[in-house]
């Protein structure tokens, strides 16, 4: 019931500034968003380092029609990347970057731009002793993400793929990028796609997710699975298992501020556990949907916001 009206307060920039400045929201805020700076996303990269964690840091933004704004993300990355090495973090943290924040979306020449923008930020990676992973959006962007991968990959070979597993045809690209050096994080998707593309039904995504491990995991690529499932995370367990893999070639993705004790507890014993990190000044339509996910925060938050003096 309370899903849909924080969809829509995730448009008001009142809200926003409410939410920033309450003591209770500003403590949900810093639970999902560690800040909007560098200086934050860094100091948060290092904290979770110590605690034995790897992170890629995503800076906020998508949906980018304006050249500048395009070139002001790259400039971020590029900020972010040199940072991580001046503090000794680059080995332990990479970036994640959505196309449509670098250009894929402008008119005509955006495939051009956002490939263009790309290799900035891959250079700038390599300079610094990391990698990118090239993030998916929703299902029309899908074919011309990859293609700018494989334009990528030729001189970024490193570069890391994304897919999500509620998609049909994402099975059949399972196993076509399941190849060595190939990077892939499989994620079960956001996006509200339509039936002709993508399974609706949360056993069938569960279904399709686990046809997508057995993919990757028997493929001789480096499988990053995100989830926060904990059924998921014991079949793929197993499934690592199952076809002789060992800590170290496969790794575990989890989202900053969902689940830190599991996080923890998989270092523990052994596994890559990476900690997705977003930042930036566009943080409230992430944290919102991160508290529609999680219907026990939605109360609290919106009690919070009415009881406001």
């Amino acid at each position: 019931m309370l899903r849909q009206p924080i969809l829509l307060l995730s448009r008001s920039g009142g809200v926003k500034k409410l939410v920033s400045t309450l003591p209770v929201t500003s403590g949900i805020v810093t639970g999902y968003v560690p800040g909007e700076t560098t200086t934050d996303a860094v100091d948060a990269t290092a904290g979770l380092v110590e605690d034995g964690l790897a992170v890629t840091l995503d800076f906020l933004g998508e949906d980018t029609l304006d050249v500048e704004q395009a070139e002001a993300t790259v400039t971020a990355y590029v900020e972010l990347l040199k940072d991580l090495a001046d503090r000794g973090l680059a080995r332990h943290a990479e970036v994640s970057v959505k196309l449509s924040a670098i250009g894929q979306a402008l008119p005509d020449v955006g495939d051009k731009v956002a490939l263009e923008n790309a290799r900035t930020i891959c250079r700038a990676a390599r300079n610094a002793g990391t990698t990118v992973t090239l993030d998916m959006e929703d299902h029309t962007t899908t074919d011309r993400t990859l293609a700018v991968l494989r334009d990528l990959r030729k001189d970024f070979p490193e570069t890391g793929a994304v897919l999500q597993a509620y998609l049909h045809r994402t099975e059949a690209d399972c196993r076509a990028l399941a190849h060595e050096g190939s990077r892939v994080r499989l994620c079960k998707g956001a996006y509200n796609e339509p039936d002709e593309v993508a399974f609706q039904d949360k056993i069938d995504v569960d279904k399709s997710y686990v046809r997508c491990l057995k993919a990757l995991l028997s493929g001789s690529g480096y499988p990053m699975i995100a989830t926060h499932d904990p059924r998921m995370i014991a079949i793929a367990a197993s499934l690592a298992s199952r076809y002789g893999r060992s800590p170290g070639t496969y790794e575990y993705q989890m989202l900053y501020g969902i689940r830190p004790d599991e996080q923890r507890r998989l270092a523990s014993a052994g596994e890559t556990v990476r900690v997705y990190v977003p930042y930036g000044q566009e943080w409230y339509g992430y944290l919102m949907r991160r508290l529609a996910e999680r219907p026990q925060n939605l109360t609290f938050f919106l009690r919070s916001l009415v009881s406001k003096k």
